[in-house]
């Protein structure tokens, strides 16, 4: 294990549990686990596709919109 991982893994140990599962989900998608996708709500499945399509086209968010959607969150 590299020491980048290992200081990864010291980091997610101090959160909470919701939190650990949330990242060991991520890290077993990007490492390909084999696990079945998590099944789309079919409410969110419009806008789920619609972002596909877009990242298809290559329309990205700007950094700049990026950053003005996190002050959302700051605000509050």
């Amino acid at each position: 294990m590299t020491e980048l991982l290992q200081h990864a893994f010291d980091t997610v140990r101090r959160l909470d549990p919701a939190a650990q599962d949330n990242i060991a989900r991520a890290m077993l998608a990007l490492a390909g686990s084999g696990e079945e996708p998590e099944p789309i709500d079919p409410a969110h499945l419009p806008a789920v596709l619609e972002g596909l399509a877009q990242a298809k086209r290559g329309e990205f968010a700007t950094q700049e919109q990026v950053e003005a959607a996190f002050r959302r969150f700051d605000a509050k």
